[in-house]
């Protein structure tokens, strides 16, 4: 029997995104029944000519439609851009339609997760930016509990939305002790539902 995995898709320009993305991949992980898939979306261009590569330098390769429509759960990453999701994983969302119509995605688990430059730079609503179109999508929105005592203790990136990282104006700041703590537990707690509600369906 195939082990059910968590698509954990993010979109990272500097790696700080793509940090968090493997913190909470590293919880999933923990969770004895499930797996972590790690992957990213390719970067858009205004230039007609730009393309990307299709496999990536370095880093996880590019998700595909199969990739989220065999998931048993969902980590969605990004930085922002002014208080919204970046344009290369809002294009690849805008790309799923087919999922919709065949309500692919209901009732399966998703997260979010986001980095800045700044303390007060849009995290929030970069965040609920891409729990958006994953309620579209019938998905079951998961946060962090103020259980993870972490959100108390941090003093940059970390809110009940979803994990983040404050990385500074020129990117220089690390994800710190408490940053990585928050992320982990988005990936347990994300991870256990989904083997709860895998189990459920499963025929006894």
């Amino acid at each position: 029997m195939t082990t059910p995995y968590l698509l954990v898709l993010y979109y990272s320009r500097n790696g700080k995104t793509r940090q968090l993305a493997e913190a909470v991949a590293s919880g999933i992980e923990s969770i004895s029944g499930v797996d972590a898939r790690l992957r990213t979306v390719p970067s858009v261009s205004p230039t007609c000519e730009a393309t990307s590569p299709e496999i990536p330098e370095s880093g996880a390769v590019y998700a595909t439609l199969d990739d989220l429509r065999d998931c048993a759960g969902l980590a969605l990453g990004s930085p922002t851009r002014f208080g919204n999701m970046a344009s290369a994983l809002k294009h690849f969302l805008d790309g799923t339609s087919e999922l919709w119509m065949t309500g692919a995605l209901v009732d399966k688990p998703a997260a979010v997760f986001t980095s800045t430059a700044s303390l007060h730079g849009g995290q929030e609503t970069t965040l609920t930016s891409m729990m958006t179109p994953l309620l579209h999508h019938g998905m079951i929105i998961t946060g962090v509990p103020y259980s993870v005592t972490a959100l108390f203790e941090t003093t940059q990136g970390g809110t009940p939305y979803g994990a983040s990282h404050v990385s500074g104006e020129s990117n220089a700041l690390e994800v710190d002790a408490n940053e990585h703590a928050i992320a982990y537990a988005q990936g347990q707690r994300l991870g256990a539902l989904a083997r709860t509600l895998t189990q459920h369906e499963s025929p006894t």
